[in-house]
């Protein structure tokens, strides 16, 4: 079999729990030509660079596929029919990465600077935090 990764973006009024429904209904695709989906990422609703039939908006899912060429076309096949989803790209891989991808480790980094972050520290103009008593 080999390896494959599939990005798409659905559109921006659906909710969170469509868009896991459509990414299910995808996986089931797979699995059916005897496939497998090995890590499925919901990245969220994100601004996309230009409008896509008048969407500003839109919702990336990254799938990371173990499968014969046929299911991935079907899968293709299916999401160029689905109204809902806006763009998709698939990619042949050499092996599957186990690593969460860059869009998620930046969230993940940008998430753990802020949990660290005090309602009462104050911060200078670059974004360092100002300890009490230091001259600014």
């Amino acid at each position: 079999m080999t390896f494959y990764e599939t990005v798409f973006i659905a559109r921006q009024d659906l909710s969170a729990t469509q868009v896991e429904a459509l990414a299910a209904n995808l996986t089931d695709i797979i699995t059916q030509g005897q496939g497998d989906v090995a890590k499925t990422e919901f990245c969220g609703l994100r601004t996309l660079a230009y409008s896509i039939k008048k969407n500003r908006k839109g919702h990336y899912v990254l799938f990371n596929i173990n499968a014969p060429s046929a299911a991935v076309k079907e899968m293709e096949r299916q999401m160029g029919l689905n109204e809902d989803i806006l763009r998709f790209l698939t990619l042949k891989l050499d092996k599957l990465d186990s690593n969460p991808s860059p869009l998620m480790q930046s969230k993940q980094s940008r998430d753990r600077r802020y949990e660290s972050f005090d309602a009462g520290d104050r911060f200078d103009p670059i974004g360092a935090a100002v300890e009490e008593g230091e001259k600014e």
